[in-house]
């Protein structure tokens, strides 16, 4: 070697840096791909990603490959430009090389091509699985040797090498690759996404319709308000009670209750005849699984009941949906009949209004970690039974009881628009 011409040595020592930056760039290329996107090309039998997939199904025999190469050739490097210093500029050329060749490494084997890889991961990984497949068949042995000894330095200090499942997602950081997804998801189709994945924290509480706002038959009344209420209803299901709710007969469904009514006269024993078992839902079940169910039974209606089987409410598919839709309107006060916008941009809010359907169809920001209701939320604020004419700043909206009825809030006026204006507590 140290006979060698100069050039032919230089020309070797540029060979060996092009080598040293193609095993850095690989290295750090392969591990930053991304690997649901290399799932993805692996479905539509991208060859390249095929290749790379079966790589990186044993990354230690990979990053073995990697780094026995790039030490390999770093070495030899290091070997060359010290003969050919020391050739140029004696022993003083030792200390020059040394030099030399860490800075030239650093900036053009390492900083540079791991930076362009880190930036352009396929545009790296793939071309370069076409020579590291080869090469590690061929340098296998030597490769497992290694392997051995590193794993088995690893098991002594009482780590076990397993195939991991890091690449798993939990549903919070499913959520945060969803929001950071950026321009790559359309914003409407973004908050469906998170939607779903809130399903598991919602439950058919959050949702449901409370008893005493339940649109159902009384057999008890007349016929003819039998028959009005159900000429005016605009639902396709409508429980059949007896007095209450609480004393639920059945569910009759419109379509059938016409189909009846063609050959039969709608009184009370038909109406009753009509009715079928209602489906109930136990409180507290989360969204997800309820959709599950309501697919199962195949069933688009049900009766929250407590523990005590006592009946709270009522939920609907529909309103579940909603939860990832959105709104079936695009009025967003229509689409909640609590709610009844004024000319000062104020509202005037049932108290019995959900919270989460207000902050989903108004945009507002009401707390929902606790009272389901404006009523319920209000009463937990003030610890109190409120009067008439109090006003109080609830989590920064400014809301005015309007109207009581006995021990209940029944109207108030919210004004979303002074809340920027406003600061301090209830008055």
């Amino acid at each position: 070697m140290s006979e060698a011409p100069l050039g032919v040595l230089f020309g070797a020592l540029v060979l060996l840096i092009i080598l040293s930056a193609f095993f850095s760039s690989s290295e750090t290329g392969m591990m930053a791909l991304n690997r649901y996107r290399l799932r993805h090309l692996v479905k539509h039998n991208n060859p390249a990603a095929i290749r790379t997939t079966e790589l990186l199904e044993r990354p230690d025999r990979l990053i073995g490959l990697i780094l026995l190469g790039n030490n390999f050739v770093n070495l030899l490097a290091s070997a060359l430009a010290t003969v050919v210093a020391i050739r140029l500029w004696g022993e003083a050329g030792i200390l020059i090389a040394t030099l030399s060749l860490t800075a030239v490494i650093l900036i053009f084997a390492e900083v540079t091509p791991k930076t362009l890889a880190v930036l352009h991961p396929e545009r790296i990984a793939f071309p370069a699985s076409f020579v590291l497949k080869p090469l590690l068949k061929v340098f296998y042995p030597g490769i497992w040797v290694v392997n051995w000894l590193s794993n088995g330095l690893l098991r002594l200090v009482g780590i076990r090498l397993q195939k991991t499942a890091s690449d798993k997602l939990t549903g919070d950081e499913l959520r945060t690759v969803v929001n950071e997804a950026g321009a790559l998801i359309s914003k409407r189709h973004k908050q469906m996404l998170v939607s779903i994945l809130d399903l598991d924290t919602v439950t058919v509480d959050d949702i449901m319709i409370p008893r005493n706002e339940v649109s159902g038959i009384d057999i008890e009344n007349s016929e003819e308000n039998i028959q009005e209420h159900l000429v005016n209803s605009r639902y396709s299901r409508i429980p059949v009670y007896r007095g209450d709710i609480t004393s639920i007969i059945g569910v009759i469904r419109m379509r059938e209750l016409l189909m009846t009514a063609r050959y039969n006269e709608l009184d009370v024993e038909n109406l009753v005849a009509c009715a079928r078992e209602p489906y109930f839902v136990p409180a507290g079940t989360p969204l997800h699984t309820q959709l599950v169910n309501f697919q199962r039974h195949r069933e688009r209606m049900g009766l929250v009941v407590d523990e005590y089987g006592d009946i709270q409410g009522l939920v609907t598919l529909e309103d579940i949906l909603e939860e990832i839709v959105g709104e079936f309107t695009t009025d967003p006060a229509a689409s909640i009949p609590d709610v009844h916008p004024q000319a000062d941009g104020s509202y005037l809010v049932d108290g019995s209004a959900g919270i989460r359907a207000l902050n989903r169809t108004m945009q507002w920001d009401l707390p929902i970690d606790g009272p389901k209701t404006i009523n319920g939320l209000i009463l937990e604020h003030m610890e109190t039974i409120p009067e008439v004419g109090t006003s109080m700043l609830l989590a920064g909206y400014p809301i005015d009881i309007i109207q009581m009825r006995g021990h209940v809030v029944k109207t108030v006026r919210l004004n979303p628009n002074r809340r920027k204006f406003v600061s301090g507590g209830s008055t």
